[in-house]
């Protein structure tokens, strides 16, 4: 549980700290994707595998981040890299968008793609 709340809470907090655009003509691709990665966040963290709560989850300590990482990890959540290939993609993607390169703009987004599949 533990697990599909943080997952939420970083996904909203990457869609936050996103800088917006103004609208051009990959700024729908963009808004696209991103839509694209939050159902797939949200389905993810909704339907995810749980694991049982460890002894210091039981003593009233609060969890660390790199507890979290391995915990996820072993249930085979997304892994650091891939979470970081898709938020420097998507940041790419806006920073094209915003310099009117709309080239580079879509190379950046199919890269996302590649990453977070069909």
């Amino acid at each position: 549980m533990i697990t599909a709340q943080m997952i939420i809470r970083n996904a909203m907090a990457l869609a936050a700290s996103m800088s917006t655009c103004q609208a051009g003509p990959c700024s729908v691709e963009i808004d696209r994707v991103q839509a694209r990665i939050d159902a797939k966040l949200e389905a993810r963290a909704a339907g995810g595998p749980l694991a049982r709560e460890s002894t210091a989850a039981l003593l009233h300590r609060q969890p660390t981040p790199g507890s979290i990482a391995a915990a996820e990890e072993q249930l085979g959540e997304f892994s650091d890299e891939a979470v970081s290939t898709v938020a420097q993609g998507m940041e790419r993607a806006r920073a094209a968008e915003s310099a009117g390169d709309t080239q580079a703009c879509e190379r950046a987004l199919s890269d996302v793609e590649r990453v977070i599949g069909p």
